[in-house]
């Protein structure tokens, strides 16, 4: 029990690295992945107080109190309702439930509003079974799904602030690139908005996280950075290749 104790330590440990909880969080490349990110940091933090506070008191009690040190026949004190303890343990834990859903709050509240400001708008569409953007330039990008291959990237330019702006055109999808945004879901007749904005370029995956019918494991997602001058070349060719042949 001792080996396979220490193998599951050193398997979760193996899997860290600075910056991110791989693979549950890789390192986030958009402020509002930073964001969520540290949300969950703070929140894991006081579960683990939490749980290791009890698990003490419990440990204590259950050594303090062992059968072996008390004489034959010992029955303990029996002890019917303590209202200070009562409020006590009910207080504390009401306590800490409602700043960790405050925090949440202000958190989703800034990451998943529609914000002002931004330098690019585009309309992600999740369709049964893949993903389509439009860009406020014209620029349409499908994402359909497979998985024998990879499809083709939702390209952005670096410092750049994007408002996403999410709808549904059959059923309910969730669009979820862990390393800049929490999951947002596509809904049908209801819009959605999120945003990003990368500072390096990269790629980066991910995938519908809502069950959404047969081809659901289908539905990746790339996104791709690129610099403006890059991203601007990249439009041209769209552009160019959505034009009919004279």
């Amino acid at each position: 029990m001792k080996i396979a104790g220490l193998a599951a330590v050193a398997l979760t440990f193996s899997s860290c690295d600075v910056g991110g909880v791989h693979p549950i969080f890789p390192n986030p490349v958009s402020p509002n992945g930073q964001d969520i990110y540290n949300t969950y940091i703070g929140i894991s933090l006081v579960a683990l107080v939490v749980f290791l506070g009890y698990e003490a008191a419990l440990l204590w009690v259950v050594i303090r109190y062992r059968r072996s040190r008390q004489p034959a026949g010992y029955v303990p004190p029996q002890v019917h309702g303590h209202t200070w303890l009562e409020v006590v343990w009910t207080t504390i834990p009401l306590i800490i439930v409602l700043a960790i859903a405050a925090y949440s709050f202000v958190e989703l509240q800034k990451d998943f509003q529609p914000i002002t400001g931004e330098q690019m708008t585009v309309v992600v569409s999740g369709h049964q079974f893949g993903w389509q953007y439009d860009y406020d330039n014209g620029v349409v990008v499908h994402q359909e799904g497979t998985i024998t291959q990879d499809v083709p990237p939702f390209v952005v330019p670096i410092n750049t602030l994007v408002k996403l702006q999410f709808r549904g055109t059959d059923v309910i999808h969730s669009w979820w690139v862990p390393a800049i945004s929490g999951k947002t879901d596509a809904v049908p007749g209801y819009d959605n908005f999120s945003w990003l904005k990368i500072d390096q370029v990269g790629t980066w995956r991910g995938e519908c996280a809502e069950l959404c019918g047969v081809g659901h494991y289908t539905m990746q997602i790339i996104v791709q950075t690129m610099t403006q001058q890059d991203f601007d070349s990249w439009v041209a060719k769209q552009k160019a290749a959505a034009s009919p042949a004279p």
